[in-house]
């Protein structure tokens, strides 16, 4: 697969799915812009790797807590890391 058919795909969800229609991420960035970046700049390789990533862990699964250190929000995924504040969409940050 090269890089500018996953390029290609990630483009064509974007026009045919209106935003309004798309899942809610619970990253900060979007999982397709997430991915294209990652294409567009590292190459197909790290762009599998990206989808790969967030496809597993952008989905039911996750925990959202407060650091009792920090004070700020944090997001255990379904693969044991742990999303910072700053990685975790706005609409899970209330303050």
């Amino acid at each position: 697969m090269s890089k500018y058919l996953l390029i290609l795909l990630i483009k064509l969800y974007w026009f045919l799915i209106p935003k309004t229609k798309r899942r809610k991420c619970i990253f900060r960035k979007s999982c397709s812009k997430y991915v294209y970046d990652k294409t567009i700049n590292e190459g197909i390789i790290q762009g599998l790797k990206a989808l790969q990533y967030r496809y597993s862990n952008c989905r039911s699964g996750f925990h959202i807590f407060e650091n009792p250190i920090t004070k700020k929000i944090q997001i255990i995924l379904p693969n044991n890391s742990i999303l910072e504040e700053y990685e975790i969409s706005e609409r899970f940050i209330t303050k």
